[in-house]
């Protein structure tokens, strides 16, 4: 189906016919058309026309409007102020706009005329080592740009570049050498998350403990680097089950975020093993690196240290060993040239900011990126403690991930469990929707936040029935769900010459700008704009369900079928934009 123009879209056309009739010279003029809480549309772009026409903006404004011809969209356009056009649309143009995309599956959401294939690169937690609250973020907002951009069309390839390389793993593969039953499992049936952890915190904290206090172990374990980086077979089937324990525990995790991870789309670090020496050999070969004191180094203008000192990005070490440079740069050429990315995305805490500012214009500066390829990265703060200080647990440890998800989803069945009575939900339907509710409020508390803010963490907050939290959404979606259990025979029909209450011009007309909030959430990599309008919207339902009766007090039989209408369409609405973040919506709550 053609995607539906939204009213705004129809109101600037109206406009700006009206505009090239009045001043045939300014046919290509913008109107500047903006929502308005003095009517329905605002348009001040008069203003700059007539500065630019050096004539009278209100005369203008006045000309521009008397050669709007009469018209079923436009009920009221008045001159205000200055020359500002406050615009009035008709009851039946929001109704009939309203059910073309009701009758779209994609609610009038258009694909992107311009998409191509976007290379996301997000939840990247390291082998061997135990999911945090830092991770939190990077999953969740890159899962949400996932079905964003998916949903309007890009290609979207994920990948998840775990750190699973470097030298701690010489440490880690000498000592399962010497202690061979250290990964084993405790039975042959399918292997928790918890034990393949508990596992790997065991032998990291024992190995750990060895090469601090050994000197011959650690030269062991140093020499056992060398195979790694060599691909010794025997070293890397060791390696292998390390890779293999860790990721029995990330999709563990995952699959408590709700989060579809793949094993094809993990990457990790040494995926682009094979690629690093021919890296550094282009970037030198082409004089984009230099040698500086033994090792391959880029250097920039407007990188300096405190000193004053050109600060430059490392891509191979005097040793000959490669830093993240190497790695990210090959992972930029395989995305390019082998996955023929237009646009890669890398979300990654703001703190590397600077490591990927450098690494983009190395890029650059070697052709990988240019007019046609761009990378972005999606830095996103920091999660905070209610004290507003990073996230620590009492004893100033980093939160352990599955701790909080845990805690989360507790909260959540309590809050679910005092409702469920009235309700009626069955012991399975509380436990499944205190899942729902309580992975869904700690993924919009980070996606509702714009991602480069730090925000705190306060699980009180987040499942609150009040505010706005995912909660509030989930309930506005699920009594929509319990009206029509109460319908009876009547059923969603859009009755255009209807007169509209306030109340339900007022969710009409956000119901429409559903489209439009979903082009932008894509084209600037803001979820956090999806996020804040399906809370308008939810409350502005709240407002239209107290004010306007749907089934009791009963009102005529019209009135309830456009009211049915933009009940169904409202919880459609809600349902795919809450499914974009990565969000449930029960049916029953």
């Amino acid at each position: 189906m053609a995607s539906v123009p939204s009213l705004a879209s129809t109101v600037q056309q109206r406009l700006a016919d009206g505009l090239s009739a009045a001043l045939p010279d300014a046919a290509s003029a913008d109107p500047l058309l903006r929502r308005s809480d003095r009517a329905d549309f605002q348009a001040n772009g008069i203003l700059a026309l007539a500065k630019q026409l050096k004539g009278n903006p209100r005369e203008l404004a006045t000309k521009v409007v008397e050669a709007i011809p009469a018209n079923d969209v436009l009920k009221e356009i008045e001159v205000s102020g200055p020359g500002f056009l406050n615009i009035t649309v008709t009851d039946s143009a929001i109704i009939d706009t309203l059910a073309a995309r009701a009758a779209d599956a994609r609610l009038g959401v258009p694909f992107n005329e311009s998409a191509g294939t976007t290379v996301i690169d997000y939840a990247q937690p390291n082998v061997a080592k135990e999911m945090h609250v830092g991770h939190l973020r990077s999953a969740v907002i890159g899962a949400a740009m996932v079905e964003i951009l998916e949903f309007t069309g890009e290609t979207v390839v994920r990948r998840h570049h775990i750190g699973d390389w470097g030298t701690q793993f010489g440490m880690l593969i000498q000592f399962l050498i010497e202690h061979p039953h250290e990964l084993d499992h405790s039975s042959e049936s399918e292997v928790s998350g918890e034990e393949a952890m508990s596992n790997l915190n065991r032998l990291y904290k024992a190995s750990r403990a060895l090469f601090d206090s050994d000197e011959e172990f650690k030269t062991r374990a140093r020499a056992r680097v060398v195979d790694l980086q060599a691909g010794d077979e025997e070293t890397l089937a060791l390696w292998q089950r390390f890779v293999d324990e860790s990721k029995i525990y990330f999709y563990s995790v995952f699959d408590k975020l709700d989060m579809d991870i793949r094993d094809g789309d993990v990457v990790g670090e040494s995926g682009y093993n094979d690629m690093l020496v021919e890296t550094c050999r282009i970037l030198e070969e082409s004089g984009v690196a230099v040698r500086s004191e033994g090792a391959l180094c880029v250097f920039f203008d407007d990188v300096k240290g405190p000193d004053g000192n050109p600060v430059p990005l490392i891509v191979q070490k005097s040793d000959g060993g490669f830093g993240y440079a190497a790695t990210d740069l090959s992972a930029i050429r395989d995305r390019v040239q082998n996955l023929k990315a237009t646009s890669l995305l890398y979300v990654v805490d703001a703190r590397q900011s600077l490591h990927f500012k450098m690494v983009f214009e190395t890029a650059r500066r070697a052709g990988w990126l240019n007019d046609e390829v761009k990378a972005v990265q999606l830095a996103f703060g920091t999660v905070l403690g209610k004290d507003g200080k990073p996230f620590k647990t009492r004893e100033g440890e980093t939160v352990r991930l599955v701790d909080l998800l845990d805690e989360a989803v507790d909260r959540a069945t309590a809050v679910v469990r005092e409702k469920a009575e009235k309700v009626g939900l069955t012991e399975t339907e509380i436990v499944e929707n205190g899942q729902y509710v309580g992975i869904g409020a700690v993924k919009y508390a980070d996606l509702s936040t714009s991602a480069a803010r730090d925000y705190k963490f306060d699980l009180d907050q987040m499942v609150s029935l009040n505010g706005d939290t995912s909660v509030y959404l989930q309930y506005a979606y699920a009594r929509i769900k319990s009206i029509f259990g109460k319908a009876g025979d009547r059923t969603p029909v859009a009755h255009p010459e209807l007169e509209l209450a306030p109340a339900e011009r007022a969710l009409g007309l956000h119901l429409d700008q559903f489209a439009e909030t979903v082009s932008e959430a894509a084209t600037e990599y803001a979820p956090h704009k999806l996020t804040a309008y399906l809370y308008q919207l939810a409350s502005l339902y709240t407002t239209f369900y107290d004010q306007c009766p749907v089934i009791k007090p009963e009102p005529a039989q019209e009135v309830a079928e456009n009211r049915l209408f933009l009940c169904d369409l409202t919880a459609r609405t809600l349902h795919q934009g809450m499914a974009l973040l990565g969000i449930r919506t029960p049916e029953r709550l």
